[in-house]
């Protein structure tokens, strides 16, 4: 079989379909193709639509995560009216707990160093005593000495999220194809993907098949450094819901389930650890000791998309103009900015100086320095 598009899309998870989303009036002239594996970070997702805390090293993420969250609700409008989906998405606000003052002092400093940072403008967060967090969420443990919070964070339901985005392009009439890309080759301006017995000839391509990118994009000569990084989650049976927002590692779904999760683990495997588990589950009943006696319906683990400085890659080959990649780790959080900036700018053919601090340049230093 054989295929001819404008624009192909390796990867259709979170990232992927949010790009693919921004492209879909191409209908049959965009192609999303992605094989599909159950252990990738769009099937590990939090969930969270998060902006506190995020950007110390690079003032354009703190403004990339602000235009996303700020937007969302537009995304989530979009996907009940063209896919018929309801993503769940609340914005009520978000707790960074802390356990000891310790904790308390580090996050203030975190927060004050963020600010300090040229370009970056103050928004709405703060840091509340246990007694003003007690107000807001009276089961709070005795552990907590306080907190950030902010009302620009909240969640969403990140599985309808992505079966939303593909429904969507389906009733757009764009092209899915169900195969694992295994090369990319470069042709007279164009590029040929070659997927099992499948081959697409497209003007542009976009590499967002997350942790499989480096390989493909190494052949269009884009360098994008990953590293290794597991995170673990943990689904506790439904509960009545007692969440009036989400925290930074625990989040009552619409459905009731509580999620635990928030471990950071040096490894590049879907393995379960039942210690890591453990430690999770600590810590999250002294913060919430309500969780003690809830049962654990199921646990995952799943890879994450990382480079090493922890902020996205964006990025058009130089030797190949019309290739592009794109890799992050908060792809629920910036699916807003992907779909209605990102995909605009690959199909306008180049990336916006806006963008520039997230090139692969700046990824040189921290090589070194490693």
């Amino acid at each position: 079989m054989s295929v001819a598009v404008d624009v192909a899309i390796v990867g259709g998870g979170v990232v992927g379909a949010s790009l693919a989303w921004g492209m879909r009036s191409l209908g049959a002239r965009l192609a999303l193709v992605d094989a599909g594996d159950l252990r990738a970070a769009s099937q590990g997702t939090f969930g969270l639509v998060w902006v506190q805390g995020k950007g110390l090293g690079s003032p354009a993420y703190v403004d990339w995560t602000l235009r996303s969250a700020r937007t969302w609700r537009t995304l989530a409008g979009e996907l009940r009216e063209h896919a018929g989906v309801d993503v769940a998405l609340e914005q009520p606000g978000g707790l960074h707990a802390c356990l000891s003052a310790h904790e308390m002092e580090a996050r203030a400093a975190h927060l004050d160093a963020l600010f300090a940072q040229a370009g970056v403008a103050r928004y709405d967060v703060a840091m509340l005593t246990r007694g003003q967090l007690a107000q807001r969420l009276p089961q709070l443990g005795p552990d907590v000495a306080g907190g950030s919070f902010s009302p620009l964070d909240g969640h969403c339901n990140p599985l309808r999220l992505v079966s939303g985005l593909h429904e969507g392009l389906r009733r757009a009439g764009v092209r899915r194809l169900r195969r694992r890309v295994s090369a990319i080759e470069p042709s007279a301006g164009r590029f040929r993907l070659h997927a099992g017995d499948a081959a697409v000839d497209a003007a542009r391509v976009v590499i967002a098949a997350g942790r499989a990118t480096p390989g493909l994009a190494a052949s269009l000569g884009l360098d994008v450094p990953l590293v290794a990084s597991t995170g673990e989650v943990m689904v506790l049976e439904r509960m009545r819901r007692f969440l009036p927002f989400p925290l930074e590692t625990i989040r009552q779904t619409d459905e009731g389930s509580v999620l635990v999760g928030d471990s950071h683990e040096p490894r590049d495997d879907a393995a379960l650890d039942c210690a890591v588990l453990g430690a999770i589950a600590r810590r999250a009943q002294r913060i919430l000791p309500v969780l003690a006696g809830v049962r654990v319906v199921r646990a995952w683990a799943a890879t994450r998309v990382l480079t090493p400085d922890g902020f996205p890659l964006y990025a058009q080959s130089p030797s190949h103009p019309g290739a592009f990649v794109a890799v992050c780790h908060s792809g629920v959080t910036l699916a807003a900015v992907h779909a209605h900036a990102l995909a605009p700018a690959i199909l306008d053919g180049a990336l916006p100086p806006s963008l520039a601090p997230f090139g692969p340049s700046r990824l040189a230093d921290v090589r070194a320095a490693a």
